[in-house]
Parts: structure tokens; sequence; C-alpha cells
């Protein structure tokens, strides 16, 4: 009875759902590269298929993101977070290097642990516990683009999972709707 209340109690999440917001060093509007979003995306990607999160919402702006994951069993909140802002700086770094050193230079910190600083320190993680809360932030992250004025419907904005809670596409092939589980 023991082993199967263990198994059962695995394959639910141990964490809310969590609100996270991560913000370019110094407001940098670093992400205005399609190839810069898509090193976000590609790390969303390889988070969900890996079974470490599951992807409810996401926008991506050109010097902040949004997003709302679960993090998956096993994988708490800030391993999730701290691998995954690594990983992305240690990516737009390696294409900066690559591609354009000029902005790579305005990226360089004097930090004892650090030459190039990407991401600002501490993110925001909020824990969404109610489904009000859920969806305030599910409408602040499809909406976003619109106050930027980047568009007139949420939908129309490519990085960004509203066209999935519009009309059910997933161009990005890693969005899950919220079960509440």
């Amino acid at each position: 009875m023991f082993f199967l209340l263990s198994l059962m109690k695995q394959s639910y999440p141990e964490y809310w759902p969590q609100y996270f917001t991560a913000t370019i060093y110094e407001w940098k509007h670093l992400l205005t590269d399609d190839k810069h979003k898509d090193i976000i995306i590609d790390s969303l990607k390889f988070l969900v298929t890996d079974k470490r999160i599951e992807l409810n919402a996401f926008v991506i702006m050109s010097n902040h993101i949004h997003l709302i994951w679960q993090p998956m069993f096993g994988f708490t909140p800030s391993d999730i977070q701290s691998s995954f802002m690594k990983y992305t700086a240690q990516q737009l770094k390696r294409l900066l290097i690559k591609n354009d050193k000029a902005t790579l230079e305005q990226f360089k910190v004097d930090k004892y642990d650090r030459t190039y600083q990407v991401w600002k320190r501490k993110a925001l993680s909020v824990e969404l516990r109610t489904a009000v809360v859920f969806d305030q932030k599910l409408e602040y992250i499809h909406y976003n683009p619109v106050e930027a004025g980047l568009c007139v419907n949420p939908e129309v904005y490519y990085y960004s999972s509203a066209k999935f809670y519009n009309d059910g596409v997933d161009s990005f092939g890693m969005l899950t709707h919220f079960t509440g589980n």
C-alpha cells in the first residue's frame, strides 16, 4: 500500500504554478532580435520536453519575459529558475560573442563572480494559489505587448501564448492549459 501511495504522489506536482518575471540587466533591449527570443523559446522547450516544467503561458518582450510555469515532481522552483537563467545567459552571451561584440560590451560588469551580466538579479516569482490570481496573471502576460504598443490584439504577437489561449494553436509545441493538478 505504501509503495502504491508513493507512486501516486509522484504523479502530482509538489509546487503551485509560478508567475515568473525576469528582466534583462539595466532594462536593455537585448531581446529585440528574434534569434535572442529563440534562445528563450528553445530553453523553455527543453524544460517542457525534459519534464521539468509544465508551461502554461509566456510572453517575450524586448527587455523582459513573463511566464506561468509549474515545476514537475522532483524539481524545485529555485532550481528551475536558476538553471533557466544561467543557461539562457550563457547562450545569449555566446551569440553576442559570435555576432555582436559591441552589444556584448554593454553587459560588461565589474563583479567578483562574472564578467558579463545578462539578467537582472532577483527575478520575481509568485505562487499562483487561486484561479482568480492565475487568470489575472495570464491576462497581464497576454496584454503586455498590447500595452507596449506592439500589437492591437494579444493573439497577433508571435512570441506569446495568447494565440494558444485564443484559438488553441500552439506554434511552439510546448504549452499546456492549466488543469489544477
